[in-house]
């Protein structure tokens, strides 16, 4: 399954900034310590100047990843006109079948992070809550089985202005 394109703004300048710290900061350091450890001689042997390398091209790579997905993604900056509904960037309360109620943000991939409750668009339970109210009941595969969950709330948060 392809990855949604969408991202919310305060995601969108996590991934510059990440790309920023990568490029500006992270890589001139690294490079200059496989500089410094190349200048003490034999390379094959020398673990500080393989293990440079090795994060070079960790680096590397993650840079060129983030230039092109900040290409191709979408920056959802606006509200939508329904917010009674369940869309992208809404905060969805839900309560699950055993009593336990979590709360969590519909965001990009890029952002996902359960830990802070940010769950992916395409995720299964994201998408089985796509376009629902509230007092809507909401079945989803899990691993377990089934899940029922009622969704209890929904909110939006208002976009920051541009600067």
């Amino acid at each position: 399954m392809a990855r949604t394109r969408y991202i919310t703004a305060a995601g969108e300048q996590a991934l510059r900034e990440e790309l920023r710290f990568l490029w500006k900061e992270k890589r001139p350091e690294v490079t200059q310590a496989v500089r410094e450890a190349a200048a003490q001689g034999d390379r094959s042997e020398n673990a500080e100047y393989i293990y440079g390398k090795k994060q070079l091209r960790e680096i590397d790579r993650r840079v060129r990843f983030l230039s092109k997905r900040l290409e191709e993604i979408t920056v959802v900056d606006r509200l939508p006109e329904d917010r009674n509904r369940v869309f992208f960037g809404a905060w969805v309360t839900i309560e699950n079948d055993d009593g336990s109620v979590h709360t969590y943000r519909l965001v990009g991939p890029d952002e996902f992070d359960l830990s802070r409750g940010y769950l992916s668009i395409d995720a299964p339970m994201a998408r089985a809550l796509l376009g629902k109210r509230v007092d809507d009941e909401v079945r989803v595969r899990t691993p377990e089985g089934f899940r029922q969950t009622v969704i209890t709330g929904i909110r939006y948060e208002p976009v920051p202005p541009e600067k």
